[in-house]
């Protein structure tokens, strides 16, 4: 038992240094052409608007697991920087819709660029594993994940 405390510590240790440096990359603004620079945080936002078409800021929040006051307060500045549009909801008087302008457009294309570099130099990475080695490490990723989804529901419902 011993040995597997031990590899688990290892485990742990190395996803917090993952954490920390993907933390650390959310901080990094990323120039998108055109003189626009964003933050992963906002590209991430015009991600999941250009994702999910008419998407709502009450979606959003929840896509985010933030509040929907954090929600439409990166909304109000993306839409300030005209990346974003906000269009009254067919459906709805008092709801909004968010969809993206064309500059939104335009950098929402260059992150699906950037991701599919990423993805490819991930798998090139990874070829030389075998399947099991990979549904292992995918099996260990779901428990993190299932893990972190509790920790933060547990956080959020404080």
């Amino acid at each position: 038992m011993a040995k597997n405390t031990t590899s688990i510590k290892a485990v742990a240790t190395r996803l917090r240094g993952i954490i920390n440096k993907h933390a650390g990359v959310e901080e990094l603004p990323i120039r998108f052409g055109d003189g626009v620079e964003l933050t992963p945080r906002e590209i991430h936002v015009i991600q999941a608007i250009g994702d999910h078409k008419l998407i709502n800021v009450r979606d959003l929040a929840g896509h985010f697991c933030v509040t929907k006051s954090a929600a439409s307060q990166m909304v109000s500045k993306l839409v300030k920087r005209k990346l974003v549009r906000k269009r009254q909801a067919p459906h709805s008087n008092k709801e909004l819709q968010l969809d993206l302008t064309d500059q939104g457009l335009k950098a929402h294309r260059v992150h699906e660029k950037m991701h599919a570099d990423h993805k490819s130099e991930l798998e090139k990475e990874l070829a030389g594993f075998s399947e099991a080695d990979l549904q292992t490490t995918a099996s260990v990723l779901e428990i993190i994940e299932s893990v972190l989804e509790r920790r933060l529901s547990r956080m959020l419902d404080e």
